[in-house]
């Protein structure tokens, strides 16, 4: 993805100016009046929400790069960098949780008809991330701008692609079926001259690991402040919510775990 930079003149540059902390710092408005004592936390939180989601597409993009260029150093550390932010993501909802439902509900009315389901750039963060493409048709309907990003975003390479196209770079996969990546997985732990490939899995099992946890996260934060009420944009709340913890981007690398110590026949 890439980053647009300002043209500034260095004399006039400063830590305000070079960060637009003016302009940041006027993004912030609340709806309701008298305003909510807990509507600022809850912008802001939402707000440095999609900054993360923005570096980690940032992040995953040069990670599926890196991948199709066998740079497995520079592959680990996009990886460790995006499976920190997602630890940070989870943390955020400590301070989320510091809101009451009575706190809450001063302003909830006042969000209708929006919703964090709408959010586009989760949405494409799953689809760089591996999600199962079927899956995405619905969404282009609730914002008419998200119809061409995200049908752009489907037909470019993900991390999912890019990690089965090294399996195969490295003759470890002749197909892509689920069976045969599993079996190329196992390989993988087996074999000990895959050593930077192992490095690799145990990374993206961590990333997995840290998204499934913050989803986790993110329903009981939901069900704490709203009960099993519908969201404010007419999605099912809770009950959708739930329907997602079993999501995985990489479910071969979950598999090949029950395999660890058992002999395949490759």
């Amino acid at each position: 993805m890439a980053l647009r930079w300002r043209t500034m003149s260095k004399d006039n540059l400063t830590y305000t100016s070079y960060l637009k902390v003016n302009e940041l710092l006027s993004l912030q408005e609340p709806l309701s009046k008298p305003v909510a004592h807990d509507e600022l936390l809850f912008i802001v939180i939402h707000q440095v929400y999609e900054l993360w989601f923005k570096q980690v597409i940032f992040e995953l993009e040069s990670l599926v790069q890196n991948l199709d260029n066998v740079h497995f150093i520079q592959a680990n550390r996009n990886l460790n960098r995006v499976t920190t932010i997602f630890r940070t993501l989870i943390q955020q909802i400590d301070i989320l949780e510091t809101m009451t439902t009575v706190d809450f509900n001063q302003f909830r009315s006042h969000l209708n008809p929006a919703s964090g389901f709408q959010s586009m750039q989760f949405r494409e963060l799953e689809l760089l991330a591996g999600a199962d493409k079927s899956d995405y048709d619905k969404f282009s309907d609730l914002q008419p701008e998200w119809k061409k990003k995200l049908e752009d975003r489907i037909h470019k390479k993900n991390l999912r692609e890019a990690f089965i196209g090294l399996l195969q770079k490295q003759k470890l996969i002749a197909d892509s079926t689920e069976a045969e990546i599993v079996a190329g997985v196992h390989k993988v732990y087996a074999e000990e001259k895959h050593g930077h490939l192992r490095d690799l899995c145990e990374g993206l099992i961590s990333f997995d690991e840290q998204v499934q946890l913050w989803r986790f996260r993110h329903v009981q934060m939901v069900e704490r402040m709203i009960g099993m009420k519908k969201g404010t944009g007419g999605s099912l709340g809770v009950t959708y919510l739930q329907s997602t913890l079993k999501k995985k981007f990489f479910p071969e690398l979950w598999q090949a775990r029950t395999l660890m110590g058992s002999e395949l026949n490759y």
